[in-house]
């Protein structure tokens, strides 16, 4: 895994370099600070984006991660950071990000889980969202060529967040509130406002997980196999 100099010299494990950056005044995801500032952001070490090499263990630790109580004020987030490749194009991250979304999906059926009753499994619908051992993840994905400033990160990255967390958010009033707050720190930092994002149940969510900004025509390429 990769280090680099942190403010005083030393060296920072790529763990810490992750957390660095969601510590830094101007990242814009303010759930993100929340998760890391209270101990909720739990990193795991993979080995490579474009292997199979570790989904086993990374579907496991998902399993585990959703099985956790929740709080009621719990943001929280599971980081899948991968030792690279870190010489991907925006493209070929997508594509390879969706390779293992899509081969974690399938151990889940091999497992015989549900999919979450409270989210499409179709990725054309407004309602989809990816589901492991019956709870819905929104995906954000990172690495080092992303054209939105947010996204950058010298190894390629999957963070799962939980949908219920962004559901309790609702029933209190304050998802609306903290979703605008991303936004305006998100225009502060990349300039404009990322065109991809957009209210789950308004457009299919595929479109944001890679960050690229993708075609109007884009198809994902994600399928829920059938046992």
């Amino acid at each position: 895994m990769f280090t680099e100099a942190g403010a005083g010299g030393e060296p920072l494990t790529t763990e810490e370099a992750f957390f660095d950056k969601i510590r830094q005044k101007d990242f814009p995801c303010v759930g993100a600070k929340s998760a890391l500032a209270n101990g909720r952001m739990k990193v795991m070490a993979a080995r490579d984006l474009t292997s199979a090499w570790n989904d086993l263990a990374i579907h496991d630790a998902l399993l585990d991660w959703a099985a956790l109580d929740l709080a009621p004020d719990d943001l929280r987030s599971f980081a899948v950071i991968f030792e690279g490749p870190r010489d991907l194009s925006e493209l070929a991250f997508e594509r390879a990000m969706w390779e293992r979304l899509q081969s974690l999906s399938d151990k889940d059926v091999w497992k015989h889980q549900p999919y979450d009753p409270s989210v499409s499994s179709d990725p054309e619908s407004p309602d989809f969202s990816l589901s492991f051992g019956g709870s819905a993840f929104f995906v954000v994905g990172l690495h080092p060529h992303a054209s939105r400033p947010a996204r950058r990160f010298p190894n390629p990255t999957l963070v799962f967040n939980l949908h219920e967390q962004f559901e309790r958010l609702r029933e209190k009033g304050l998802y609306h509130r903290m979703r605008e707050r991303i936004l305006d720190r998100d225009v502060s930092l990349a300039g404009d406002i990322n065109p991809m994002l957009a209210v789950h149940g308004e457009s299919s969510e595929a479109r944001q997980y890679s960050g690229r900004v993708v075609e109007a025509d884009w198809r994902c390429p994600f399928h829920r196999r059938t046992p």
